[in-house]
This record gives C-alpha cells, sequence and structure tokens, in this order.
C-alpha cells in the first residue's frame, strides 16, 4: 500500500476544492438561468470521489451516476469540456447533448455517467468481462450512490462479477439519504457492505469524508482485482450537503444535522488541517491553491460561454437510432 507524498496530498487537496469549486461554480449558473434541466450536486462528497480516483491508473476505467461531475475531475476529465458541456455547446464531451448526467471522457478512462439509477453497474460490468476476456489489465470501479443498492441492477451486477472474478470495485457512496428518505428506512442492515457477503465477495464500511482512508481502501480492492482475486464491495460513508437536486427543498432531515456535518465533517477542512499539521501545507500554500482554482473555473466558463451552440445539422449525429 503506498504512502501517499506531499505533492501527492497537495494534488488530492486541490482536486477536492475544485469538485466543490465547479459545483458552486454551476449551482451559480443554473440560478443564473444559463443552465437548463435539473443539477445534481456531489458538495460535501469531494473526498470519495478523489480518493478513489487516486488508487486508479488512467488506463483504469470508472462508471458514474447523476450526482457525477466529481468523478470526472478526480478521474482527469477537463473542467473547461466538462463546463461545456452543462451549458449545451458544442465544445463539451458529449457535443452539448449529454449534459450534467452524462459526461463521459473515454481518453482518461470515464466511461460516461448515467441519468438511471444503479445503470452504471451493469456497464461496468460488461468493461471488466472484456479487460478479463482481452488480458488487458484494467480495473473497473463503479461509483453509485446507496440508493442503487435496492435495484436489480446492482445485486445481478454484484452475482456476475463475483462469480466471474472479474477485476472491479462497487464504490457505494452512501450519504444516507435517497431521493427524499432515509437508507435506515430503506434497508435492514446496519452496514450496505453486509450485502458483499451474499455474493462472496468482502465488503467493508469506510468514513467516506477522509480522502486517504478512502484511497487506501480502494488502493487495496484495485490491487485485489487486478491480481484476478475479483470485485470488493466499498462503502463509503458520506454526506451531500445540498438537496437530492435543486428542486429538493430537504424537508427529510434536519438542519442542524446539516450544520453537524457542515461545521464537524468537511472533507475539504479535515484535509486541509490535517496536512497543516504535517507540515505539508501553510495558510500561504492554501491560498494559492484557491487562486489557481478560482483562475482554472473562471476559464472554464469563460471557454464554455465562447464556445459555439451545436449547429442543427449535427441533430442526429452520434446516435444509434
Amino acid at each position: 500500500m503506498a504512502n501517499y507524498t506531499s505533492e501527492q496530498k497537495i494534488n488530492m487537496l486541490y482536486d477536492m476544492m475544485l469538485i466543490r469549486g465547479f459545483e458552486e461554480t454551476v449551482e451559480k449558473l443554473f440560478q443564473d438561468g444559463k443552465i437548463h434541466g435539473t443539477m445534481h450536486l456531489c458538495i460535501g462528497q469531494e473526498a470519495t470521489a478523489v480518493g478513489a480516483c487516486a488508487a486508479l491508473t488512467r488506463e483504469d476505467k470508472i462508471t458514474s451516476n447523476h450526482r457525477g461531475h466529481g468523478h470526472s475531475i478526480a478521474k482527469g476529465t477537463e473542467v473547461k469540456g466538462m463546463m461545456a458541456e452543462l451549458l449545451g455547446k458544442e465544445t463539451g464531451y458529449c457535443k452539448g447533448k449529454g449534459g450534467s448526467m452524462h459526461i463521459a471522457d473515454l481518453n482518461v478512462g470515464n466511461l460516461g455517467a448515467n441519468g438511471i439509477v444503479a445503470a452504471g453497474l451493469p456497464l461496468g460490468t460488461g468493461a471488466a468481462l472484456a479487460s478479463k476476456m482481452k488480458n488487458e489489465g484494467y480495473v473497473v470501479l463503479c461509483f453509485f450512490g446507496d440508493g442503487s443498492t435496492n435495484e436489480g441492477a446492482f445485486h445481478e451486477a454484484l452475482n456476475l462479477a463475483s462469480v466471474w472474478d472479474l477485476p472491479m470495485v462497487f464504490f457505494c457512496e452512501n450519504n444516507l439519504y435517497g431521493m427524499s428518505g432515509s437508507i435506515k428506512e430503506m434497508v435492514n442492515v446496519e452496514h450496505i457492505s453486509e450485502r458483499a457477503k451474499a455474493y462472496g465477495i468482502p465488503g467493508v464500511t469506510i468514513n467516506g469524508n477522509d480522502v486517504l482512508e478512502v484511497a487506501k481502501t480502494t488502493e487495496e480492492a484495485v490491487a485485489r482485482a487486478r491480481k484476478g482475486e475479483g470485485p470488493t464491495l466499498i462503502e463509503a460513508e458520506t454526506y451531500r450537503w445540498r438537496g437530492h437536486s435543486r428542486s429538493d427543498a430537504r424537508k427529510y432531515r434536519s438542519r442542524d444535522e446539516e450544520k453537524d456535518w457542515r461545521k464537524n465533517r468537511d472533507p475539504i477542512a479535515r484535509f486541509k488541517l490535517q496536512l497543516i499539521e504535517e507540515n505539508v501545507l501553510t495558510e500561504e500554500k492554501f491560498a494559492e491553491l484557491e487562486e489557481r482554482m478560482e483562475k482554472d473555473l473562471a476559464e472554464a466558463v469563460q471557454f464554455a460561454e465562447e464556445s459555439p451552440e451545436p449547429s442543427l445539422d449535427t441533430l442526429t449525429a452520434d446516435i444509434y437510432a
């Protein structure tokens, strides 16, 4: 298991900051009427995406879900193309046709987000089967939420991956709530990771707001998968600061609970303090990272706003039927 260098830790912190800054930026653009549809933000969950992707190579693959902006950034997808996609521009990763829930970047192994709950799991299982059959050596990590674990696709994917010893990591971001209800009301087990027992694979529950714990746990699962020993189910407990989507009033949870998670369990503030205590980071260096992040996002917004709209003659391009 790797001991992460100071530079790697700083890069993890920056990626977490960039994800949060990206989400706050697109939230404002949505409020200003520049982004249409809906928006599922991952503010508060930055450590799961960054920690998990830190354990992957560029060749390894991920599948994502409707709350997937952080996964894309952590895997190496550029924010300029993401911003253009959200604004429906031709320079977006899906040429402006996919929007928030369908960003993909095959160049960095990002097989794409998906607006259908749990749909990324069987797609990832297929990619892992291809890796094994072709002896290509890459591992597939599937991101999904706690709500996905009650879908049939979740159980089918775990069963097949287990039976075939596929090179996979099933990564559940348990943010404690489905669309409008507590996970405690949805399952009758203490931890979602316990469901791994039914398929004869390892299952582990971790603190999803500790980026290094996430990275090291995922690294172990990836190493196991790469050796041909099959998949692992990781349950990373975290919390989304915003509602399920932009239309969610969050009536199913208390404001005191939200304040506690923001004040005491913020993954970025936690990691920043840890790095300062380790003499890896200073307040001055952190301010430089903030300035860099703001510059990167400002350039992304400018790039997106100045990019052309898709032309009408591309309306039926890149579709199957």
